[in-house]
């Protein structure tokens, strides 16, 4: 956790926002409007100082915190705020200074003229804090090993080569931006965004039967821009754009060395490739129009392209087998996919109480990357004679939409509709898709104290006929379908109540219900359910306490038939995921509004199941749970009118058991160089106190 306190950049940011100049004659930014509602003149700021403290260092617990050392950190926060007479105004808000989740954000301009903004905020996410490795290098892109490697076997691996690495990166985003507005109509904007993320990540690398945990290293650039132009009239309003993105990796490869005794001659080290740099284009352009006063049309239009030419790696890093291959067909994938999307929308009022709509949208994407023969290296070791080659993916989607809305009676607002869904794909193992969802619902309010919201729908999906992908080499199984081709019916309901028991008191109740049915499905997923119930109660007790309560529960099932010997199926796993949270909240004030107290806290809890059936004796797999409890209590004081002191209190306890990583130790599988990572588990408290200042 890196701690400083960049006050200076909190003043520099707030004298920049302040947008000040010399009057030029016809310059319609210096006009004054005697008439304009102006805020009043008025220049404000505020400052947050404290200290705070976390009793624990915990990865886990500093995922997206920036909380994740143990020991004292800054609370430091501030604002700043400016307007004039004329309309010209600047504003900046920092927080979090002390700790990486900082963010600062800046605007200024005149109001109906223009306006700047500039954001800047970091993001750590922390993926683990427990793993160790024996290899050399960690976050490079050439990973090495010490002496005594390689290994027959992870057991064997030499005393003292484990070393703890902490796996994680941070994610840093500076965003820019301008407005400016020509006129009564015409408004012209430019946004750019640059986010990088540094840091590391999991990846993996096998040869053959054995295989190694590998720490791979980011570092990565995203760029973005939309530049548009809109005009807003009085019966139609449109824009027209451009919007680009450009991600680049610094890393184009992890090659590393291989710890396990070589198989083949050669095979001493392998080499993966990371993400490859790739850009995206795309022109647009949307626009309402009022045909009549009760008719009203919409529609946007867009064409992109994506394009990705980095530079392949050779086939394989083992000279002996490289010297066999053949000349690779191309130096890059020279990939280019071409996007469109467009739509139409209608919308009628028949009368003040009755509407109907309907929509139709065209999405593609064709995907011009060239169809090439490959030779193919399995893991750096053995020559595959099969002939591979890339499969170049399109599809094309034709998406129909139709409702009608009915206000006709105080107490019933009914909605119905329907939408049709075409797909057509290529190199798919069924060309033509078409789902048809039928859905209604309606709202009864029971006088002023309830209302009851229920919704129904009904949705089916039929392909062209299923066929196994010619191109694929072994042949898939004839008896499997993917879950998203295949034929489905699907039925779901929902339900809320709301309910004003006594003044001051609101009740919320809701169900929710849905059934996947995939009859014609004899290998893959055939079943798939989701039930959740909860609830929510606000409360006033007096003027000056208030208390909530929440709860909700969630269950996920599915049934999976599998098959062995790639024909029927000879075995079924049954999954079940079931999540609970509830929690309760109060708010007091007291001592005349000068001083405020809360407290929060909230229990979470989820369990996820595998069952399996027809596989001889082996049951399953054993349960992987969640449990966290999270306790917040804060006060502010003001002191004077001015001048206020805060104080909080946040202690988490969280544990957590996965089969995935419990008991599995860097040395436990003979043919797997493992991280050894422990279920996240830990207690932690936080407390902080910090004074506010407003000028």
């Amino acid at each position: 956790m890196k701690t400083f306190s960049p006050l200076f950049l909190l003043c520099a940011l707030g004298a920049l926002s302040v947008v000040s100049g010399t009057a030029v004659a016809g310059d319609p930014s210096q006009w004054k409007c005697e008439s304009c509602p102006f805020e009043k003149a008025a220049t404000t700021a505020a400052i947050d100082a404290g200290v705070g403290y976390v009793s624990e260092d915990s990865k886990k617990f500093g995922d997206y915190t920036g909380l994740d050392q143990k020991g004292a950190y800054a609370v430091i926060n501030g604002s700043a705020e400016y307007r004039d007479d004329n309309g010209r105004f600047g504003s900046v808000t920092a927080t979090d200074l002390g700790i990486d989740v900082r963010s600062i954000k800046a605007e200024g301009g005149q109001a109906g003229v223009y306006s700047v903004r500039f954001g800047y905020d970091e993001l750590p996410h922390y993926l683990t804090g427990s793993a160790k490795t024996p290899f050399i290098g960690n976050g490079s892109g050439t990973q090495t090993l010490p002496a005594g490697f390689p290994i027959a076997t992870s057991a064997s691996m030499p005393a003292g080569a484990l070393q703890a690495v902490d796996i994680g990166f941070k994610r840093s985003t500076i965003d820019l931006g301008g407005t400016w507005f020509a006129g009564e109509n015409w408004t012209s904007k430019i946004s750019v965004r640059h986010d990088t993320k540094d840091g590391t990540k999991r990846s993996s690398g096998s040869f053959f039967s054995s295989a190694s945990q590998l720490v791979a290293p980011v570092d990565q650039t995203t760029d973005q821009i939309e530049v548009s132009t809109s005009y807003t009239g009085t019966k139609w309003q449109g824009t027209v754009g451009y919007y680009g993105s450009i991600f680049r990796n610094s890393d184009a490869s992890l090659t590393w060395a291989n710890p396990f005794n070589p198989v083949v001659a050669g095979a001493t080290s392998g080499q993966l490739a990371l993400a490859p740099d790739n850009q995206f284009h795309q022109f647009f352009a949307n626009g309402t129009y009022t045909i009549l006063p009760q008719l009203h049309a919409s529609g946007d239009i867009a064409w992109g392209r994506m394009t990705q030419d980095a530079s392949l790696l050779s086939p394989t890093t083992n000279a002996a087998i490289l010297a066999t291959l053949p000349a690779m067909p191309a130096n890059s994938l020279n990939g280019e996919v071409n996007t469109y999307n467009s739509s139409v929308r209608l919308a009628y009022d028949i009368s003040d109480k009755f509407r109907i709509s309907g929509s139709y949208a065209h999405n593609g994407h064709d995907n011009r990357t060239p169809s090439l023969a490959w030779p193919v290296v399995a893991t750096d070791m053995f020559v595959d004679t099969t002939v591979r080659k890339n499969q170049p993916f399109s599809f094309k989607q034709d998406l129909y939409k139709a409702s009608a809305d009915y206000r006709g009676l105080d107490w019933l607002k009914a909605s119905i509709g329907f939408q049709e869904d075409d797909r057509m794909r290529t190199l798919q193992d069924t060309v033509y898709t078409r789902e048809g969802s039928l859905w209604g619902r309606f709202v009864f309010q029971m006088k002023e104290y309830a209302s009851l919201a229920v919704k129904l729908a009904h949705g089916e999906r039929k392909n062209s006929g299923y066929g196994s992908a010619t191109w694929v080499s072994p042949a898939e199984n004839p008896y499997m379908r993917k879950y998203n081709l295949a034929d489905r019916w699907r039925d779901s309901s929902s339900v809320r109540a709301d309910i004003t028991a006594i003044e001051g008191i609101t009740i919320g109740l809701f169900g929710d219900y849905s059934m996947d049915d995939y009859r014609h499905s004899s290998v893959g997923l055939t079943e798939g359910k989701s039930t959740s119930y909860g609830g929510d109660v606000s409360a006033a007790l007096g003027e000056n306490t208030r208390i909530q309560f929440f709860a909700q529960s969630e269950r996920v099932r599915s049934t999976q038939a599998g098959s062995s010997t790639a024909t029927f199926a000879n075995w079924t796993a049954y999954n079940e995921d079931v999540s609970d949270v509830f929690g309760v909240g109060l708010k007091q004030t007291a001592i005349s509004g000068a001083l405020e107290l809360g407290a929060n806290w909230a229990y979470a809890k989820t369990h996820s199941d595998v069952a399996l059936s027809g596989v001889g004796t082996d049951a399953g797999f054993p349960a992987a749970t969640t449990e966290q409890d999270t306790v917040k209590l804060y006060a502010n004081y003001r002191i004077r009118e001015n001048m206020w002191i805060n104080g909080s209190y946040w202690y988490e306890h969280f544990r957590s058991s996965d089969w995935h990583n419990d008991g599995v130790t860097p040395t436990s599988v003979p043919n797997l160089v493992a991280f050894g990572e422990e279920s996240p588990s830990y207690h932690v408290n936080v407390v902080s106190v910090s004074l506010r200042y407003r000028f």
